[in-house]
This record gives C-alpha cells, structure tokens and sequence, in this order.
C-alpha cells in the first residue's frame, strides 16, 4: 500500500498537491476543484452549511480540536449586509515540528482559497485574511497568484456566481513570532499592535477583528470544506477510522528513515505511521519517547509507538493529538538536551506580558543549562518541578503558551527521572552508551 499515492477518494487534501507545479483554476476545476462551492451557492443557506458542517464531525487541526461547525454557530446570524465579519486563516506555523499548512499553501493553494469563500459565506462574512508565516515565501507568493485567478475567474469580489454573495480575500505575512499563531494575539497583530493575546470572554466569534465577529481557523481545517459541501457528509464521516471526521494530515520527524507528511484516516494508529509511512527508525536508533502533536505536547514512552491518533486517547495517555506531526526521541539522543532547547524555544517566544511565562521559562532554561552542563544539584529537580506546578496550570497566564511549554518539561521529568538525577550527581547530561541501549 503506498501512502503517498495521489487518491481522490482516500486522501482528498493532498490529491491536487503538487509542490512544483500547484493547480491553477482550470486545472483545480477539472480535479474537482470549486464543486462544494458551486453547490453552497447554488441554494443552501448558510445555517445548511453550518449544519452539514457540524455533522460532518470535522474538528479544528491546529491544535485545539473543536468543532469547526459548533465555533462557526457561535457568530451571529446577521446577513452581511448588516454587520461586518471577518474570517481568518490561522498560517502561522511556527510549532517545531509542524510543517504540514506549508504543504497545503505551496501545493494547492486554490483548496484553501475554495474553503474560505464557502467558510465565510456560511458565517456571512464580508472580507478574509489568510495569515501567513512570515518565513513561507513561496507560499505566500503562490497564495497570492491563487487569490488573483479566482478574482478573475468570478470566485472572489462582488456576486460571486451570480449568488449576490460579496467576499473579499488578502494574504498577510506575518511579523514573525510564535505568539502569533495564538488566536487573538493574532487578530491583535493584524490591527498593526504588538501581538500579545487577549482575555476571553469574548470569544472572537462575538468579538474579535476589529470587535468585528470573527472566525479563526486553521488551513488545514479550511482545506477540509470544500471536500465536505462537494461529497457529503456520509462520505466524509467514512474517510475517518474514529468518531470524528474526515482524514488528518500526520507526519513525523527525528531518526525515522522516511520523515515527512501523510494523509491518513483521522484515528490511525502511531504504529501505522512511524513503521508503514515513515519506514520505521534508521537503522542503529531505537525509539525511546515521543511528542505526537508538536512541542507543546506531553511525552509519551515508546510503550505508546502503537497509539491511536485520535483526539481522545493521547489525552487518556497524558498528552494531545495536537498537529499531530510527531517528533521522535531516539536512544542516542540526550532527553535533557531536547527538552532545554525546546524550553529555550519557548522562553524567547513568550510575549512578555504574563509574569510566570515572562520570567519563569527563561528560569527554567537555566536550570536545565546548568543540570546539563554538570553544574545542577539534586534540589534543581525539585525547582524544576515546583515551575511545573507554578507555571502548568491553565489560567495561571493569558494564553496557552506557558502550559504548553510545560507540557514536554513535566511528562519529561517523570519518563527521564534517572537522566536527571545521574545529570546532577556530576558530569552534566550523557548520551547513552551502545551498552545502556541494549540493555
């Protein structure tokens, strides 16, 4: 079975990918390209829309994992005409690890642009963003040329269709900050203020862009609609080997032999992608632990390298799907090392607005410095676990960005516990012996 063959049926999202040479509109229509469009304003009323999507049990890919169709309900119902709305795509990839929206962007950006016109017609919004990492210069290119032939093809701009229906589309880089993919710190970007996120309540669906409502979703979420409106709910339910769905865009990278992205039924299991996709670890590594969504998420040991990959069961392990693009540990690697750079990550990303993110993740970084450099003591572990408890917590800071650095820090202090404590009775942290792996 080949996990990289081109299959409308089977894996919808990468069908039209090609990295070389994207789909311009007549190519983009002839794959089936502007069907769920069509079909959306050809009769159904935006409340339809919303009801199919949220039937279709399709949950955002960002990270979070709520229902698309239940955030978009959240809007109030007023035409366009009425009130301003703004729809925006969340690009700013900047999780470690996570590489699959640039896929998406720079292989068939016309999906995305589809998505979003339908997206927004269903909460009746008026103008959309496509946010972009600012480091995705190929994409951000291609997405504007996909954003000018659909305006010239009649997809975007006023009376899309003949329908009456009005939606205007622009793509903005972003300034280049991981808070950025926050989503109010985002909307706060695009108002030209320093991205730092917002309390909530109110959600941006009530108030967001401009105090205008909004809806923030991921392009990998957007890339979903048009397959949903074109081939129906059932359909879509039946890519899915869990209860939610549609498929998921998974990848692994580190010491597999082939790292990259997969489309795969949402649901499949670890096993599954790291041994039949990725073909298992190079040859000499074995693998000791992994964060299956990204370096926000928690460690899980190799005794889950068979683990569903859906959104409930990595959470029943003590982690999240997340991305769900894994990022492996091998046993030649010193787990200290990984999770101070990627504290280090964290600490220089954080907005500097919340005190315990601010100065407790660079004070974490120093901890893990000097117990890997051999000048931590046995009480650093203890500190490191009092920042656990202080830090951790969801509500201790504005955003998720504190917690989430927390996440690998914590899950890594209980499945790393003799690394640590050997890295503090003197020489700093080591990398296994050849001896120590087989054993």
């Amino acid at each position: 079975m080949s996990y990289t063959a081109k299959d409308p049926e089977k894996r919808p999202l990468l069908a039209l990918v090609d990295q070389a040479d994207p789909p311009d509109v007549a190519t983009y229509e002839r794959g089936g390209g502007f069907r769920g469009l069509r079909r959306v304003l050809s009769g159904l009323s935006p409340a339809e829309v919303i009801d199919e999507v949220t039937k279709s049990k399709l949950r955002g890919r960002g990270g979070a994992g709520f229902s698309t169709g239940m955030k978009w309900s959240f809007v109030p119902k007023e035409s366009q005409k009425e009130r301003k709305k703004y729809i925006v795509a969340n690009g700013d990839e900047m999780e470690p690890g996570t590489f699959k929206d640039r896929l998406l962007v720079e292989g068939n950006p016309l999906q995305l642009v589809e998505g979003m016109i339908i997206s927004a017609y269903a909460i009746q919004a008026s103008h959309g963003v496509i946010f972009l990492r600012g480091e995705y210069h190929l994409g951000l290119e291609r997405l504007k040329i996909a954003v000018e032939q659909a305006k010239a093809a009649g997809f975007l701009g006023e009376n899309i269709l003949g329908s009456g229906f009005d939606f205007e589309l622009i793509v903005h880089p972003s300034g280049g900050r991981y808070i950025c993919g926050e989503e109010t710190a985002l909307l706060t970007a695009l108002e030209g203020r320093r991205a730092n996120p917002r309390t909530k309540p109110p959600f941006p669906q009530v108030s967001g862009l401009w105090g205008a409502p909004t809806v923030v979703n991921n392009i990998e979420t957007f890339s979903n609609i048009p397959h949903i409106m074109a081939n129906g709910i059932d359909w879509y339910l039946g890519l899915s080997a869990c209860g939610d769905g549609g498929t998921k865009l998974y990848g692994v990278s580190g010491r597999a032999k082939r790292p990259g992205v997969y489309e795969l039924p949402l649901g499949t299991r670890m096993g599954i992608l790291l041994e039949e996709c990725a073909g298992g670890m190079q040859d000499g590594y074995r693998l000791r632990a992994f964060l299956p969504g990204g370096a926000s998420t928690a460690f899980l040991g190799a005794e889950h390298a068979d683990i569903v990959l859906d959104y409930p069961t990595p959470e029943k392990a003590g982690s999240r799907l997340g991305t769900g693009l894994a990022i492996l540990l091998d046993d030649r690697a010193s787990p200290i090392g990984m999770i101070r750079n990627l504290e280090h990550f964290f600490a220089q990303e954080s907005c500097g607005w919340c005190t315990p993110c601010r100065d407790g993740l660079p004070w974490v970084e120093k901890l893990l410095i000097d117990i890997e450099e051999g000048r931590g003591g046995p009480d650093d572990i203890l500190r490191l676990q009092d920042a656990c408890r202080l830090i951790g917590p969801m509500g201790r800071t504005f955003c998720a960005h504190a917690p989430g650095a927390i996440a690998p820090l914590e899950s890594g202090l209980r499945l790393f516990r003799e690394d640590f404590e050997r890295a503090v009775q003197g020489g700093g942290a080591v990398v296994p012996s050849a001896q120590e792996r087989a054993a």
